[in-house]
């Protein structure tokens, strides 16, 4: 097999992540600041304290949540005015946990969760054969279990950078995408319908860390669509598969496959875990790291430019994709991808920490019946950076009456309310 190829197929996207370039400071652009109390700690697995990568957190009875980080890491901010917030933490194939945010401490809570995992005997499954047999299926029943037409979805968008835990860049989008059916081999295209973004230069130290790609990122991690990315015919014989305990989510009977590079594989490849749906074999959801080990290798993947007298490379690279379920067919649903890199300038004894995170999630979505087609002029490019000229977090007006969303605040908790905004648009 060509391991060569297979690399330089994986590199189509991810090199289009992110652009180091020198810039000078410029203005912040100033935000209304609500009366908040922000709690902060980690979330693990009870029994191994491992942590969990994109957990999340909910405040019941409000639209308000956010996720862990790549480190299970999390900063939740609830308004002053709740006084009797009860917080819930869950992730797939946990127990949740629900906690009085007056139990919660400012800094360095310890939320520890329960491995919920079913026995094969209490769910009534029958293993598979092998574990990499079942991801084989599940790659070639695309075309049966999920979407197969063309569609139009809309979505919102959203990237942060931050440099260790301060906010240094915040831009969010509302995008239009035309999504081609499963079965072809033609990508998705993307329209920028509103954008807007603050950055605040004096906190990345003259250094700009600019995400290339945009929403493009968050969308081409959909395994189902872009296999090629990860498991081509010849890259799937790079990895070991095995299976975790059964799980259920929604009610579904769920099997867990593990991941890994094989050991003798020294390019950097992935490791996570696929939720396949035991009735259709369907990928409900999958959680994956890139093997960030070999620094010089990792790094190439992802810095398209720089300053000769800095050193940058990756040291966590975590991904999500969430599929939902429509009249017995499956559709891209959530993607988010966690990144965090070390930047060193020669000479200087102390490193800089930077966090990028870019996340989309589907607010709604229809069959291009007509085969509508975006024309050229109207299509996001690929290599996008969303415009440091980009405003709008000064006009009250912007997202209506939803103004600004919290960098920590789950995209998802907005959905309903830009809905809403969407339709007045419309009538407008």
């Amino acid at each position: 097999m060509d391991v060569k190829n297979n690399i330089n197929n994986h590199k189509l996207i991810l090199s289009l992540l992110f652009i180091f370039t020198i810039t000078l400071p410029q203005a912040v652009v100033s935000q209304e600041v609500n009366e908040y109390v922000t709690y902060s700690g980690v979330v693990v697995d009870e029994i191994t304290g491992n942590p969990l990568v994109f957990a999340t957190l909910t405040v019941n009875e409000t639209n308000i949540s956010t996720i862990t980080n790549s480190d299970g890491e999390f900063s939740l901010k609830i308004p002053k005015k709740i006084t009797d917030a009860i917080v819930t933490f869950s992730y797939l194939g946990y127990q949740q946990k629900e906690i009085s945010a007056l139990q919660l401490k400012s800094e360095k809570n310890r939320i520890e969760l329960k491995n919920s995992t079913l026995t094969l005997s209490e769910v009534s499954l029958i293993l598979p054969k092998d574990a990499k047999a079942l991801v084989k299926k599940a790659l070639k029943k695309k075309t049966m279990n999920y979407v197969n037409q063309p569609i139009q979805m809309t979505a919102f968008y959203r990237e942060t950078i931050k440099k260790r835990r301060k906010n240094a860049s915040l831009a969010e989008a509302i995008v239009n995408i035309y999504k081609q059916p499963y079965s072809s081999l033609k990508k998705d295209n993307i329209e920028l319908f509103k954008a807007r973004k603050s950055t605040d230069y004096s906190r990345l130290d003259t250094i700009a860390l600019k995400l290339q790609g945009g929403p493009y990122n968050p969308l081409y991690i959909d395994l189902m669509k872009y296999p090629d990315y990860i498991f081509t015919k010849n890259m799937i014989d790079l990895y070991h598969f095995s299976f975790a305990p059964s799980t259920t989510i929604n009610g579904k009977h769920v099997y867990v496959v593990k991941f890994k590079q094989l050991d003798q594989v020294k390019e950097p490849l992935y490791d996570g875990k696929l939720y396949i749906d035991s009735e259709t074999s369907a990928l409900t959801s999958a959680i994956y790291n890139l093997n960030v080990e070999d620094k010089i290798l990792s790094s190439a993947l992802f810095v398209r430019k720089k300053p000769k007298d800095i050193l940058v490379y990756p040291t966590n690279a975590a991904y999500r994709v969430d599929y939902r379920e429509k009249d017995g067919k499956w559709y891209y649903g959530y993607g988010n991808v966690q990144l965090t890199f070390k930047v060193k300038r020669k000479g200087k004894w102390f490193n800089s920490v930077y966090s990028l995170t870019s996340e989309m999630a589907i607010t709604d979505w229809k069959v291009n019946t007509n085969s509508e087609k975006l024309k050229n002029r109207d299509k996001l490019k690929k290599s996008v950076i969303i415009s440091d000229a980009t405003s709008g977090f000064t006009d009250p007006e912007f997202w209506g009456t939803y103004n600004v969303i919290e960098p920590e605040k789950s995209i998802e908790s907005a959905i309903d309310k830009i809905k809403r905004q969407l339709k007045k648009a419309e009538k407008g």
